[in-house]
């Protein structure tokens, strides 16, 4: 079920996750608009979050990278960037839609524990990972 609340802040944040794969919403949104903050991104910013099940993020890994089987995180940036420089063209008075960030719920669960973290935690983290691919950072 979609949660439209947004964080106020120069990232706004949307998450969309299943009651099936609990997720610290508030916790998320925190992380993701501080490292925004840090990151200088430039003005107001939209991304999504989707946390999902195995069976769907191996979908989309083999559709969008054509490789099988389910992966941790997917980014899908909807702007590019120039130079590791913000090559950002948006309407003036909008705020930038930076794109999507997908993460594998049961991947991360796998993770944390044989990291020996919270899931919530490792979901961050990925999270995080993503916003970086998002902004340009190679893996």
């Amino acid at each position: 079920m979609p949660d439209t609340e947004r964080y106020r802040m120069a990232l706004s944040v949307s998450i969309i996750a299943d009651s099936k794969f609990p997720v610290d919403r508030k916790r998320l949104r925190a992380v993701l608009a501080s490292a925004g903050g840090t990151l200088g991104i430039p003005g107001e910013a939209n991304v999504s979050v989707a946390v999902v099940g195995t069976r769907k993020m191996a979908q989309l890994h083999e559709r969008y990278l054509k490789k099988e089987g389910p992966t941790d995180v997917l980014a899908f940036p909807q702007q590019d960037s120039l130079g590791g420089q913000f090559g950002f063209v948006s309407p003036h008075d909008f705020p930038l839609e930076l794109g999507d960030i997908v993460v594998c719920y049961p991947l991360a669960l796998l993770q944390a524990a044989e990291q020996g973290v919270f899931v919530d935690d490792r979901i961050e983290a990925l999270a995080l990972h993503g916003l970086g691919n998002l902004l340009g950072e190679d893996e």
